[in-house]
């Protein structure tokens, strides 16, 4: 894991994540830490992103036909997610509610390093709607 050297736009972009209890998109991230820093640029945000992806404490949720959508890996919070069909919501699913995979249903030697779980449907407000083709 490389060490991200901490620039006054990463450790923005580091905050609004950390205080963003959603998944927001590169786009979302940009407004609100132009509001910390005026100047800076979309790209920067971006290649911010990667570099935080790269260095693990940030992971992308995505969809195809949507903008991906990040995630502070708070400490201590390990989670997967939910992803309603019908609306694109993305809720966060604690980890220890789900079961863990016996060693035997993985291939001869198969070593984990992580794990990424998504569940897939419609949220409470989508089931309620009328019919769908989601």
């Amino acid at each position: 894991m490389t060490m991200v050297r901490q620039t006054r736009q990463r450790q923005a972009v580091i905050e609004v994540l950390r205080a963003s209890r959603g998944h927001p998109d590169a786009a979302w991230i940009h407004g609100q830490v132009r509001g910390q820093l005026p100047q800076v640029s979309l790209g920067t945000v971006y290649r911010t992103l990667d570099a935080l992806v790269r260095d693990g404490v940030v992971m992308t949720i995505e969809r195809a036909g949507q903008a991906t959508r990040y995630d502070y890996k708070h400490a201590g919070e390990d989670h997967h997610h939910a992803v309603c069909r019908g609306c694109g919501a993305i809720f966060d699913v604690d980890a220890g509610a789900v079961p863990s995979i016996p060693a035997a249903a993985l291939p001869a030697g198969f070593q984990i390093t992580g794990v990424r779980l998504e569940f897939m449907g419609h949220c409470p407000d989508c089931t309620s709607r009328p019919a769908q083709d989601s």
